[in-house]
């Protein structure tokens, strides 16, 4: 079929009309299997409507599965299984769907960042420049290059007020390649580690390869109880901070102080992941533990939610005992990270456009991070709590509904939305209601909308 026209009227979205008309079409068998539909331009020409409207009602077609597309051929109606007669069913029935027939339409993951607003032809122009210095042409330094180890040193004293030498930075691929390299230096003089309940479980993996033992320190949304690190034994602590990963609460200054008189106390070291410190939305972020003790605290930075997870760019800042025993462990590794992506990024910082990325990308992020809970608010009013929506790119969704967490997952699948678990952050201190991870960065505020409309859908 070519073209169809009907009548679009003013009482809700009109994707959603355009997307409702199609279904009962293909229901009631006026749409056969296998028939062709109209071009997304071809439909919103006929109904004189955005291209983008008509393309978020075949996406939610595709995502229900009764249409698929074909790549350079348009768009085709399946053959229809009973399980897509969704008013015919009981709604329960419905949720006993654990995978989704078709990709998903919108996808809540967090781990990547903006396309849109990425500075692809400078990070080009400045790449290619790379290209063509000598340097570039070379095994890179196994601790990093010194050009972008000043860079890196002098963001962090203006933003973080960390002062650190250059030399004291060590860059490598991603935090958790960083974290297993470091356990192989701590590994002689400490057998176990402090971690947060919940918290990063990419970082218990890294100290479980060298089986360190764990002593969980429990995060609630108020923040962490530091309080029982006087009942633990453990001398070495993974904390972070600025944006609690996933809790999404910063510590206090007067709760920084405290964790830094109690490491001094035990003659033992922090470990302070900074991962997302850039995208504070209520203020300015807190200064670093490492800027208040730079003798017991091992500082971790990395560009990967800041700028480009693909860049695979991350820091640290160690202490001087740790950094001559690190040096000379691994003076004979060949780096882990690219030197071309070193150079350019020194390139980036040095003229100015990182700071100028992350102004632009701090107010974009905040826009969409008030958006997406400005719309979870008026769809689910108080049968949700918000968690974390004063920084980073993602919020959690505490669902006060009779659900698990596995179910509130597979029944968003069903309407072709895709949410992530927190249960795989906890060690022991499991919340009594089911908290659903939502990220946002890579979505427009469409997809938003959409993506928090079906999610009601599926969940009430």
């Amino acid at each position: 079929m070519k073209n169809i026209i009907f009548h679009l009227n003013d009482n809700g979205p009109k994707y959603k009309q355009i997307y409702e008309r199609l279904k009962s079409f293909i229901e009631q068998g006026d749409l056969k299997t296998n028939e062709p539909l109209p071009s997304i331009r071809q439909l919103a020409d006929s109904l004189n409507v955005s291209r983008n409207t008509t393309l978020m009602a075949y996406e939610l077609l595709v995502a229900e599965g009764y249409i698929r597309g074909e790549s350079r051929k348009g768009y085709f109606v399946n053959e229809l299984e009973p399980l897509l007669y969704q008013e015919t069913h009981n709604p329960s029935d419905y949720h006993e769907q654990t995978k989704p027939v078709q990709p998903f339409c919108i996808d809540f993951r967090a781990d990547v960042v903006d396309q849109q607003h990425f500075p692809l032809k400078t990070w080009r122009r400045l790449s290619n420049q790379v290209l063509t210095v000598k340097d570039c042409f070379r095994y890179g330094d196994p601790f990093g290059e010194l050009c972008l180890r000043e860079q890196i040193a002098g963001y962090l004293f203006q933003s973080r007020g960390v002062k650190t030498d250059p030399n004291a930075i060590v860059i490598g691929s991603s935090t958790q390649q960083m974290l297993i390299y470091l356990g192989h230096i701590l590994k002689d003089e400490f057998q176990s580690i402090i971690v947060e309940d919940p918290g990063f479980d990419g970082a218990r993996e890294a100290f479980q390869f060298h089986r360190f033992m764990f002593e969980t320190l429990p995060v609630y949304e108020t923040g962490a109880e530091l309080s029982h690190l006087d009942q633990m034994k453990s001398r070495l602590i993974y904390v972070t901070p600025s944006h609690q990963s996933p809790m999404g609460v910063s510590m206090t200054i007067q709760q920084r102080h405290m964790l830094i008189h109690w490491v001094n106390k035990m003659r033992g070291y922090i470990l302070e992941d900074d991962y997302d410190s850039e995208y504070r939305y209520t203020q300015k972020p807190f200064p670093a533990l490492a800027s208040i003790d730079s003798t017991r605290v091992i500082y971790l930075g990395n560009f990967s939610k800041s700028f480009l997870p693909g860049i695979r760019l991350s820091y640290m800042v160690l202490p001087k005992p740790l950094l001559d025993r690190y040096k000379h462990q691994f003076r004979l590794f060949e780096s882990t990270t690219s030197i071309l992506n070193q150079l350019t990024m020194a390139k980036f910082m040095k003229n100015g456009e990182w700071i100028r990325h992350l102004k632009r990308m701090r107010l974009v992020y905040k826009r969409k991070m008030q958006h997406l809970v400005t719309v979870l608010n008026k769809e689910f009013e108080q049968n949700i709590s918000i968690i974390g929506e004063q920084s980073g790119l993602f919020l959690l969704v505490k669902v006060h509904l009779n659900r698990s967490e596995e179910w509130l997952i597979e029944s968003a699948c069903a309407y072709g939305v895709k949410v992530y678990p927190t249960s795989r952050y906890f060690v022991k201190n499991y919340p009594e209601k089911p908290m659903i991870k939502l990220g946002f960065s890579h979505l427009s505020f469409d997809d938003i909308q959409l993506g928090v409309e079906l999610l009601k859908k599926a969940w009430l």
